[in-house]
């Protein structure tokens, strides 16, 4: 059991930094007044009603509840398929951890607020990247640690199958 734990207590720790970051640019930000940290990056506090680079952002306001129906359902899954390989697969576990804290960052600003809180913007020149937040940015590492942990696994089965 101890080794599932861990699992929940990564995804717990991103739900938190998360949170705590969404708090201090809340606080020390003023919406959309971006400041700038260093060339090509801004700290620049937006609100995003929509999902992934503001997908469905003006779609009338159902567009919350049904990504608060949408998370809650992903992050149930998340729990159970990271009891049922905690052990075994670390790597793949990781992964399920991050998008479960990201998920659960983005859950709770959803509920409680009606929109998401974004505070990280990268740019180029006038090229801007979407403003983004820790649980973002956990759910992007996750899913890259996903892809690494199929190739590996279809590596793997390639290896045996050669054998």
């Amino acid at each position: 059991m101890m080794s599932v734990a861990r699992w929940y207590v990564i995804a717990l720790v991103i739900l938190v930094i998360d949170q705590v970051t969404k708090t201090i640019a809340v606080t020390q930000l003023n919406y959309a007044d971006p400041v700038a940290v260093m060339p090509g990056f801004n700290f620049t506090l937006l609100y995003n009603t929509g999902a992934a680079f503001s997908f469905l952002a003006e779609a009338g306001g159902w567009q919350r509840w049904f990504f608060v129906i949408l998370t809650s359902i992903i992050s149930v899954g998340l729990v159970v398929w990271i009891k049922r390989i905690a052990t075994e697969q670390k790597l793949l576990s990781l992964a399920l951890a991050l998008i479960l804290g990201g998920a659960l960052g983005n859950l709770y600003d959803r509920v409680m607020f009606g929109y998401v809180i974004d505070f990280i913007q990268w740019y180029y020149q006038q090229w801007y990247w979407p403003a983004f937040n820790i649980a973002d940015s956990a759910i992007c590492i996750g899913g890259v640690l996903l892809l690494i942990d199929a190739y590996r696994d279809h590596k793997k089965a390639k290896e045996t199958a050669d054998v």
